[in-house]
């Protein structure tokens, strides 16, 4: 993810350094150049706004104790997507007795007919279905497809080979196939 910065203004490398010296101006306009896509890699990866902010305010606290650790071998928006990744998957741990709750409650409003079971967005269907698929074929999918990453980018946020990327996204086009033709969606 390529920024145009006007030349007033201080580039990645230069804001972390910064930040790292303990400057917290540098440490904040490094937050705002990236809370965007913190936040929609979040919400790609659960699906709920409020989930999303969550998760990217866990990272903006993460951020801020591991910014000394960023040795910048890497793209600094890599190392950031891993981090949100690391985030989202923390917090559906966490949650995970709340989730078995919500269900419950879910199963029993569909009973009920107080709603309608699918999403009437097609997109949305679709990110419904991605958001079921295993972690590493929802990470690579969410990734390329969400994000717009290479698969040499993604493999480098998720810590594998780039092959084995195409293949969690091979995977991932043969499932969802088969939940999106399920749901009724193919």
């Amino acid at each position: 993810m390529a920024m145009m910065l006007d030349e007033s203004e201080a580039s990645d490398a230069e804001l972390i350094g910064r930040a790292k010296g303990g400057d917290r101006g540098a440490f904040g306009k490094l937050l705002e150049r990236h809370y965007g896509f913190v936040y929609r890699a979040a919400y790609r990866w659960c699906g709920k706004k409020a989930d999303a902010e969550d998760i990217a305010q866990e990272v903006c606290v993460r951020l801020g104790r591991a910014i000394r650790d960023y040795h910048g071998s890497g793209v600094f928006t890599t190392w950031l997507y891993a981090m949100t990744l690391n985030a989202a998957r923390d917090m559906m741990r966490k949650t995970a007795r709340e989730t078995v709750k919500t269900d419950a409650y879910g199963a029993y409003v569909l009973i009920s007919g107080e709603i309608s079971a699918e999403p009437e967005d097609p997109a949305e269907a679709l990110w419904a279905a991605v958001r079921k698929l295993p972690d590493k074929q929802r990470d690579a999918v969410l990734l390329v497809y969400g994000e717009g990453l290479s698969h040499a980018a993604a493999a480098e946020a998720m810590a594998i080979s780039e092959t084995t990327v195409s293949w969690h996204i091979h995977e991932a086009k043969k499932r969802l196939k088969t939940l999106m033709r399920s749901a009724g969606e193919v």
